[in-house]
Order: C-alpha cells, then structure tokens, then sequence
C-alpha cells in the first residue's frame, strides 16, 4: 500500500507537467497543434483498418487464395495513396466547379483550399487512409477469381477518379473551398457511410457482376453453393481489429478533439455491438445455429449503418440503427446470394454497400437537435432531411455502381480480367504470385 501511495503522487505530477496551462490551452496555435495531433491518430487508426479487412477477407475465403488476397490489400494502399496524392485530393477537394468536380488534377499542388501548412498535409493523410478504405472494399467481393494485374488499374481507377468525384459532391467544403452540390443541399453524412463504404460497396457488387461468380458456386439449376471461409478465427480477429480502427474512423472526424468524442465513440460502440447481436439472432433464428461469419457483418454491418450520423443521432437511436443493420445485411447477402446469384464471398457489397445507403437514410429519420445539427422525422423535422438523404445516397449509389461496372465491363474488353479456371482451380497463390500462403500444409479441391 505504502509503495502505491508514493507512486500515484509521482504519476499525477507527471500529468500536471505534460499537461498546457490555461493560457497555454486557450492559444490558437495550441489549438492548431491539438487538431493536428487528433487528425494524425484518426489518420493512423484508420490505416490500421487495411490489416482489419485483408484479415477478413482471408479468413473468409480459402487458403489457396490467401497470399494473393493480402497482395490486393497491400497494392490497394500502395497505389491508391499516391495516385490519390497525385490526382484523386485535387479532384476532392480543389476548387468547386459547379458542385459537381474539384478543378485541380493535380492533387496536392492545386487543391484550392483555404487550409495550408501543416494543416494541409495532416488533412491529405486524414483524407488517403479513406480514401484507401473505399478502393480496398471491392477486393473482397472479386476475390479468387480476378486477375492481379488487371485488378491493379481498376482500383487505381478508383482512388484516382470515381471515389474523389463522388466524394467532392458531399465533403468539398471541408477543406474550406466550395461546397458540393450535395453539401448545398445540406446532406450529410458524418464519416462516410456512404461517402466511403457505399462507394466502396456499390463499386464491389458492379465488379462482382461482371466478373461472374466462383467455379462451382452455383448449380446447373442456380441453386447457391456455400463455400467456406478456411480460417474463421482469422476473420473474427480482422473484425475486432476494424472495430478498434473505426473509432479513429468515426471520432477522428471531427478533426479536433472536442467534447463531442466520447458521445460519437460510444454511438458507434453501441451500433456496433447490436449488429453484431442482431445477426446473431437472426441467423439463430432463421438456421438454428449462432453462424460466426454472419455475426462478424452483423457488427461491420452496425459500424458503417452509424458512421453517417454517429454525431447526429441518440445513443438510443444508435442502438436502434444497429439492429436494424444486423438485420438487414443477414437478408441482403442471402437475397444478392440466392436470388440474384451474385457471388460476393466476403458480403462487401451488403455489408458496405446496403448497410451504408440504410445508415445514411436514418439520419433523416433519427437526427437529434439534442445532438446534433439537423432534425430528423421522428423529432418533428418533417421529411426535408430524410429527402435530401435519400437524394444523396441514391446518387452516390448510381455513380458508384455505373462507373464500377463500366470500369470493369471495360477493363475485360481489353485484357482478361478473370484468371483461367484452371488458375482458379488450383488457387491464385502459385500462378499469380509463386507464393503459397500456406507452405507445406496447401490441399487443393479441384471441385
């Protein structure tokens, strides 16, 4: 006891050391410098979400993919951060031209925004790491089938052009230059449900469509083929891992760190644990059993249907958006699944795609004055927010999925975008990259 004693008192003047002053707390470049700081740690958790989704999406699918799965989550982020430093910030955040496109092509050298310095390189790194997120989705959805190569120009493609132009209509104006024609019109969507994930989404199920689905996914009558994941336990861990990260996600946007934090942590905490306990159920209810890989999207699905109003809405109502996501992703990968026999082996475009047009919806259902910076249907604001949300997230949803699926369609005219099925058959591992993720412990199924 007496050992603790003299410790805690060392500790605490420790604190009261590192800690500013008052007027040290109230200076602007102090300010400045604790915006910087906070955007920095958003920025550096988020990156920490590339691990979280190449752990997913490997544990998800079988191991004689598994290498050429976690080099699609490596090229994601290699490229597409500096094409986006190249191209995709400029066509973001430069100057607006008519809402709709940022003039600048030419990234950081012409953003045209009023930001500058420090500042200036803090929100492009902020901005990347989402921007790497939106282009990394849609690998899950084409995984062990797409040729490397081919895959490398589509989502560079992405992070270079459609992501920023869709982006620029609802997030211009952040960076202090004119606003979108979506942010005019006063949508909003905090940290990106759809900015981000539906992008990302919509993207993934246009390039599942075109590529077709896996040898052996579907019967000669379409009745749908469960393949399973080969590592379970590896996409739990991926799960917990984007969990942690989406907190940098969801709170790092405010890019200062101010009081609301901890409200927008525990919204998106909250969402998260009822998705997960919503597929749950579902699936207990539906199959009879506590299905582990529909669980791990129930809580994906919770963490992107709150991203968009994680600042505007009760924790009541969080919890509320997360059932009703963990709900909705169970039915959606079944319906895209067995009814339009869309092979999507990892969920992306349901978990993404459908759960971030929903959450960007109920902002305009469930939007709190008490919270918030708008007022949703259900506090007596009428149905102009629950319009303008559904305007933007339907927008979004058409400029994603046609570009994707041009993008894609296109790609396949020129070269091949799918690999041979005798590739597929013994796995992408060996023929695309001459590794084997599992060396001396591989069984190949012909079947």
């Amino acid at each position: 006891m007496s050992t603790r004693i003299r410790i805690l008192p060392a500790a605490l003047s420790c604190c009261l050391l590192l800690m500013p002053s008052p007027a040290a707390a109230g200076d602007g470049l102090s300010q400045e410098n604790a915006n910087i700081l906070w955007t920095l740690i958003g920025g550096m958790l988020v990156m920490f979400m590339q691990p979280g989704f190449a752990l997913v999406e490997c544990g998800l699918t079988r191991a004689k993919n598994a290498a050429n799965i976690m080099m699609k989550n490596y090229a994601d982020f290699l490229m597409g951060s500096i094409i986006y430093f190249l191209v995709g910030f400029g066509l973001m955040f430069g100057a607006d031209a008519g809402g709709m496109l940022g003039t600048s092509m030419f990234g950081m050298s012409g953003s045209g925004g009023t930001g500058g310095g420090a500042w200036l390189w803090t929100f492009w790194f902020f901005q990347a790491m989402f921007a790497a997120t939106s282009a990394t989705i849609v690998s899950g959805a084409m995984a062990e089938r797409t040729r490397f190569s081919v895959y490398l120009l589509g989502s560079a493609v992405i992070s270079a052009f459609i992501y920023p132009v869709s982006g620029h209509w609802a997030w211009s104006g952040l960076f202090g230059g004119g606003g979108g024609w979506l942010e005019d019109l006063g949508f909003i969507d905090f940290a990106g449900s759809t900015v981000v994930h539906s992008v990302g989404g919509w993207i993934a199920l246009a390039g599942a469509v075109v590529i077709g689905p896996r040898i052996g996914k579907y019967s000669a009558d379409g009745i749908a083929r469960a393949i399973p994941g080969h590592n379970i336990p590896m996409a739990g861990l991926g799960v917990f891992i984007l969990w942690f990260a989406w907190f940098g996600f969801n709170c790092g946007s405010t890019t200062a760190p101010d009081g609301s934090i901890g409200f927008i942590a525990a919204n998106t905490c909250l969402s998260a644990c009822a998705g997960g306990l919503a597929a749950m159920l579902t699936m207990w209810a539906k199959f009879g059993k506590p299905e582990p890989s529909m669980t791990f999207n129930g809580v994906l699905a919770g963490l992107v249907g709150i991203t968009a109003g994680c600042a505007e809405v009760s924790p009541g109502a969080s919890i509320i958006i997360g059932l009703l996501c963990g709900v909705l992703v169970v039915f959606s990968v079944l319906f895209i699944d067995q009814k339009l026999k869309i092979d999507d082996p990892v969920g992306a475009s349901s978990v993404h795609g459908v759960c971030g047009f929903f959450g960007t919806v109920m902002v305009g259902i469930f939007a709190s004055p008490d919270y918030g910076s708008c007022t949703g249907l259900l506090y007596g604001g009428g149905t102009d927010q629950l319009f303008v949300q559904m305007v933007g997230a339907l927008a979004v949803f058409a400029w994603a999925f046609g570009c994707g699926f041009i993008l894609f369609k296109t790609l396949s005219l020129f070269m091949p975008l799918r690999v041979s099925p005798e590739e597929e058959l013994k796995g992408l591992d060996i023929p695309e990259h001459g590794a084997d993720a599992y060396s001396g412990f591989q069984i190949f199924i012909n079947e």
